[in-house]
């Protein structure tokens, strides 16, 4: 089986410098599997890595795609595994846990395309409702998706009259031979890191960036974007939508956090001034 090292994390936890410290190591290729990262235009607010801390490794999946392109777990997955295949040591970093194990084990994605024509059946459904029949329909899969999560919950009833999500086969048998690590911090230390980031993405010039795309037509559903464009839209005070994007970031943070510990078989290291060296320790003899 190839070796794969992935380095996954909630976001803000110190992924991306740790990273490029292991591929330079060992004269690795990094796999970015992040869901926002992938787009052009999308920088301050994904807080994709800068040409200059990448320090000569090379970075596959970033600023590929144009804003308006559609992009899904399984187009990452067929991407990854394309990457993986010729890349001799590759290593995946990233916070999007379902597109890291997707590519990782053997998911099956066939006749899951999204159906916009399915979706506007149930336009006059609640999140709720829609929880609810799913409930009827696929119990196992509606058990692990809350109803706020709409696009999930739509997907699930789409294939619930087909091969249930839950019923599908190998969705965790490993195609490769892989090492997990994944990085934390003591949450108040995550969520003061978290502050702080935002902080930095509005120094940067998130604010203009989201105008600017904006301007050509891109407005998106995604943490920073979301909160900002509502802020030009006259919803929020700047003040208010910078308070908003640091609440749902961590948020989303404790989100990440139970997927990765539940969901993947990983080596738990604190990101500290020692976490390196413990990867290092653990590594010994993987990639020779």
């Amino acid at each position: 089986m190839k070796k794969v090292f992935v380095i996954v994390g909630p976001t803000a936890v110190g992924k991306t410098s740790l990273s490029v410290e292991i591929a330079n190591r060992y004269n690795a290729e990094i796999i970015s599997g992040d869901s926002v990262q992938v787009y052009k235009g999308l920088d301050i607010g994904s807080a994709k890595i800068k040409p200059e801390e990448m320090k000569g490794v090379t970075h596959h999946l970033i600023g590929i795609l144009e804003p308006n392109e559609p992009y899904d777990v399984s187009k990452f997955q067929t991407h990854a595994r394309g990457l993986i295949k010729k890349i001799d040591k590759p290593l995946i970093v990233g916070g999007t846990g379902l597109y890291i194990k997707a590519c990782l084990d053997d998911y099956d994605f066939s006749g899951e395309g999204r159906s916009l024509a399915f979706e506007s059946m149930y336009d006059n459904y609640t999140n709720e409702a829609l929880h609810d029949l799913l409930l009827t329909k696929d119990k196992e899969a509606a058990e692990k998706f809350h109803p706020n999560n709409r696009r999930r919950v739509l997907r699930a009833l789409s294939l619930a009259d087909d091969v249930k999500r839950s019923d599908r086969k190998n969705k965790d048998k490993p195609l490769y031979d892989y090492e997990i690590f994944y990085l934390t911090l003591p949450r108040e230390i995550l969520y003061k890191r978290i502050n702080e980031r935002v902080d930095e993405m509005i120094k940067e010039g998130l604010v203009q960036e989201v105008k600017t795309l904006k301007e050509k037509g891109y407005t998106f559903n995604i943490i920073g974007y979301r909160e900002i464009n509502e802020y030009l839209d006259g919803l929020y005070t700047l003040e208010e939508a910078i308070l908003e994007i640091k609440k749902v970031t961590r948020r989303f943070a404790k989100r990440q956090e139970t997927f990765f510990k539940n969901q993947m078989n990983a080596h738990i290291i604190y990101n500290d001034n020692k976490a390196f060296n413990k990867i290092i320790k653990e590594m010994d003899g993987y990639w020779k």
